[in-house]
């Protein structure tokens, strides 16, 4: 079973992304940023994480969603039974996520959680 864990939005400027979306959403940080990644929820209720990660490329895709497995394994072999492909992509040590791209090539992380 995936569902959507964060949607990740690229910025160029990550204490002004922190000043609007907060405001924009009635969002709270979830725990204290890092130098380049915030994630942010809302600050009543339930809902959809928006993890801020910082861009320096003009190229860089700017936006992707991030979707929690049970059991990643198995859902990325379902995803990609069902036509996605797995993106080429140079991972750090003990990543818990794997790149993927859908049909259309549009990227987007399949996380253990």
């Amino acid at each position: 079973m995936l569902h959507i864990g964060s949607i990740v939005w690229g910025v160029k400027n990550l204490l002004r992304a922190l000043k609007f979306w907060t405001q924009g959403l009635n969002c709270r940080l979830r725990n204290p940023p890092d130098d380049d990644w915030a994630v942010l929820v809302p600050v009543e209720g339930p809902g959809v994480q928006l993890a801020l990660s910082l861009v320096t490329s003009e190229k860089a895709r700017r936006h992707h969603l991030d979707l929690c497995a049970t059991d990643q394994q198995a859902e990325v072999e379902r995803l990609l039974a069902l036509g996605a492909r797995r993106a080429d992509w140079s991972y750090p040590p003990h990543a818990d996520f794997v790149v993927l791209e859908d049909p259309d090539g549009n990227r987007f992380c399949a996380l253990q959680r």
